[in-house]
């Protein structure tokens, strides 16, 4: 008996965190390789109202903030798009590529920088920790009171034959936020609350992933009017984002549907046949309390407190959405939203103050691995900056790239793209960093620039529906469950995805 345990845990799969040291460990690795280097770069400094280079050695001057200057320096962008706070980060300056001497660390200044940026990582990220860690406590608390218990009750007897529809407007609404706002790590306060509603469906855990994550990764990837990816891209790259909305449309409205075709394929199967459930084994006994839930409740009442802490609760979600996508909240103010609901929920809920306190740390508790994993995903972007190798792979693709034929080319940048937003996670980053470089070549090529931003996207989208650097590693861990179950979930549909991508790039080159 003892053996065959053993025998399991030798081939068990390695953690989140093990995976994200892992490509740590290898992106460190690969920095003793590749030469550091960086563009010169151009920033608007909106106080002064000027223009600041930054020389590949770091020495900065002033310049005026005027279109000629921008000309001067080949930059294709209208100058308000940065007096009027359109282009806010720092925007790569066209042939300005240069090597750098920075002396690579030795063995103990790589382990120093190898555990330093894994502090740095979590310091950076706390934002987003901190509203992870607050909503963790909000959900502590609700689960403390009943309020999930008995709710689920009464969704169970309405979703009965509807179950199918759960899917669809889930992962509909979620890929209408990521195409239209870049709704996407908000997307972790959903998991929590729809695990049992999924469950007592007769869906499993890998529903749960799947509807929420691809909903929102192919919803970004297929942005459409994205201000973090598709519209700054669009600006640096000096082109319209309307001008290509429509084939843009039909590419979210085709990755989308594909996507709930698969996802309700694999659900339905898993109804039919618990078993035939990729992490059948990981949790049945954990979920059939879920499944059987519509019995084992009967007798809870579904009391006032209960009703009234979760419309609390759905409401701090509605304004969490209308401040992403109204007001640009960033995660401080989401966090400021929830946990302003878990004092609300101090009064509202019925539960003594010991035991309040108790839910909520509890709570927060059980997202702390999530928490911890988002800043060691943060981690391999510090150390892509500190060795300087980011512009080098930029430089270096962007030699290739140029004298292709027009479908090889934009292919190859597709391509590009998935390397690059492997190691380059910020969408709004990898756009100001690479549009000013890239989007030149489609001139030379003859193609129009719009397609550069459609390899972009798709590209950056596609590579993060499995990277270790992105948003899966965390979706995983609220569901408890290991990469490579996602990977054999998820991988015929990475390849029809892949396909979509490719067509939809060819078809851009005869509408453009």
């Amino acid at each position: 008996m003892s053996n065959t345990v053993q025998k399991k845990k030798k081939h068990q799969f390695p953690t989140a965190y093990t995976v994200i040291i892992i490509v740590l460990l290898l992106v460190q690795i690969l920095t003793f390789f590749i030469p550091s280097g960086n563009y010169a770069t151009l920033e608007y400094d909106q106080p002064n109202k000027e223009f600041v280079i930054t020389k590949p050695n770091g020495s900065k001057h002033k310049e005026a903030a005027t279109q000629k200057t921008l000309d001067k320096y080949k930059v294709k962008i209208d100058v308000k798009k940065f007096t009027n706070g359109t282009i806010y980060k720092p925007v790569a300056i066209p042939d300005s590529y240069e090597k750098i001497d920075q002396k690579k660390p030795g063995l103990g200044g790589a382990i120093y920088q190898f555990l330093s940026s894994q502090v740095n990582g979590i310091a950076q990220s706390i934002d987003i920790i901190a509203f992870v860690l607050i909503l963790g406590g909000c959900i502590g608390v609700v689960h403390a009171n009943g309020a999930i218990d008995a709710g689920m009750q009464a969704l169970s007897k309405k979703i009965k034959g509807k179950q199918v529809l759960l899917i669809v407007l889930v992962m509909g609404l979620i890929a209408i936020g990521g195409t239209t706002f870049g709704l996407a790590e908000e997307t972790m306060a959903f998991y929590p609350i729809l695990i049992p509603v999924f469950l007592l469906a007769g869906f499993d855990r890998m529903t749960v992933v799947a509807t929420i994550f691809l909903g929102t990764s192919i919803g970004t990837m297929a942005s459409t009017i994205n201000p973090f990816s598709t519209v700054i891209a669009s600006n640096t790259a000096g082109v319209n984002f309307t001008e290509a909305l429509p084939l843009r449309i039909c590419m979210w409205a085709t990755c989308v549907i594909v996507g709930m075709i698969y996802v309700i394929a694999y659900a339905k199967k898993v109804q039919k046949n618990p078993k035939a459930s990729y992490v059948y084994n990981d949790f049945v006994k954990e979920d059939q309390e879920y499944l059987n839930q519509d019995q084992t409740i009967q007798e809870h009442e579904f009391t006032w407190r209960q009703k009234l802490t979760l419309l609390v609760f759905a409401i701090a979600f509605i304004v969490m959405i209308w401040g992403v996508q109204q007001k640009g909240w960033y995660f401080t103010e989401i966090a400021v939203v929830f946990l302003a609901t878990g004092y609300i929920f101090a009064f509202i809920s019925g539960l003594s103050e010991h035991k309040f306190v108790e839910s909520f740390v509890n709570g927060a508790g059980d997202l702390l691995g999530v928490a911890l994993t988002i800043g060691l995903a943060r981690a391999v972007s510090i150390v892509m900056e500190e060795s300087h190798t980011s512009d080098t792979i930029m430089n270096f693709f962007s030699q290739q790239v140029s004298g292709m034929p027009p479908l090889l080319f934009i292919w190859f940048m597709f391509l590009v793209y998935i390397v690059l937003g492997f190691f380059i996670q910020s969408s709004s980053g990898l756009a100001v960093l690479s549009m000013p470089i890239m989007a030149p070549l489609a001139n030379v090529v003859g193609i129009d620039r719009a397609s550069i931003i459609d390899a972009y996207n798709w590209g950056q989208g596609f590579i993060s529906l499995v990277a270790p650097t992105g948003l899966i590693l965390m979706s995983l861990m609220m569901v408890n469950i290991g990469f490579n179950k996602w990977f054999k979930f998820c991988w015929k549909l990475l390849v029809i995805e892949f396909g979509i991508c490719l067509a939809f790039l060819a078809i851009g080159l005869v509408v453009y």
